[in-house]
């Protein structure tokens, strides 16, 4: 089965590794505080990427020295979940992020533990892989980090004013929050931050289509429209041309007036342009379409 945008995202984030002790720690404190469960008696961890569950051990490893105590198989189909449940694995984490093991339903960014901005950076990237998504943008433009701590949403709308100079939008979703962005150019600069330049180039290649897309339909109805318009106009002129002839008048008219009626019956589909360059001499645009409005005044003092 083809791997879907958000996923291709994920598994390019992934390729990025924390390089110090400090930044593996900042990586899982965003992991953490996005992922399904963080809690006095377990951590559980679930995802579809094979790219994130392979690396998610390594980082667990740099940041604590620890392991999970439950690992799924990455041959496994479906959703993989990572568990702890070893309560004195439980309060080292705690610690390392200056939490009270007893205390998880005050969890927050904890901002010490992201003042470098590697840490930062690392932070958000544990964040998106843990709870975010991004939507295809050939279906559309939307981007979110999904996360069951409000004071944890809070903090990360702030971080993401500091590091990318524009703040997400929020919402309330089945308990918890979202943090979520919908213009092509912020999901792209936010995946550039993140490390996948390439999905944020797919963001900007989507959008480049869609408006070439959209100019090339703008501009077929401009010229249906067009079209339209001047076979409504030959029509219109064709019907005075033969109003005249039944009454009589057209061998009459003056030679300029009657040259212009006589293309215009030859050339029933032509053009202004057209038809004036047909002239003897040619004339130019503006003087043919002045012969036949004066063709449409004369059928029309003819039939009245």
């Amino acid at each position: 089965m083809a791997q879907s945008f958000s996923a291709a995202a994920k598994a390019e984030v992934c390729r990025e590794l924390p390089h110090t002790q400090c930044c593996a720690l900042a990586q899982c404190f965003g992991i953490l505080l996005f992922c399904n469960s963080f809690q006095a008696d377990s951590v559980k961890i679930i995802t579809e990427s094979r790219e994130f569950a392979y690396i998610l051990p390594k980082l667990f490893k740099k940041a604590f020295d620890l392991s999970f105590d439950a690992y799924p198989s990455l041959a496994a189909p479906g959703k993989l979940v990572f568990q702890i449940t070893d309560r004195d694995k439980i309060a080292a984490i705690m610690d390392a992020f200056g939490f009270d093991p007893g205390d998880t339903l005050s969890l927050h960014v904890n901002f010490p533990v992201v003042e470098e901005d590697c840490c930062k950076a690392s932070f958000l990237r544990g964040a998106f892989l843990a709870g975010g998504s991004v939507t295809d943008p050939g279906k559309g433009y939307h981007m979110e980090l999904s996360t069951t701590h409000f004071a944890v949403a809070r903090e990360t709308d702030a971080l993401l004013r500091d590091c990318l100079g524009f703040p997400p939008k929020t919402a309330g979703r089945s308990g918890g929050q979202v943090l979520y962005l919908k213009q092509s150019e912020l999901i792209s600069d936010f995946l550039t931050y993140l490390g996948a330049p390439v999905a944020a180039m797919g963001i900007m290649e989507a959008r480049l289509e869609k408006e070439l897309n959209n100019k090339v339909n703008r501009r077929c109805n401009c010229d249906d429209a067009n079209t339209s318009k001047v076979v409504e106009a030959a029509q219109e002129q064709l019907a005075a041309i033969r109003r005249l002839r039944e009454a009589g008048l057209l061998e009459s008219l003056p030679e300029k007036i009657r040259q212009a009626a006589l293309a215009r019956e030859e050339n029933p589909s032509g053009s202004l342009s057209e038809l004036a360059a047909m002239m003897d001499p040619p004339i130019t645009k503006p003087a043919m379409n002045n012969r036949m409005k004066k063709i449409l005044l004369l059928a029309k003092e003819a039939a009245q």
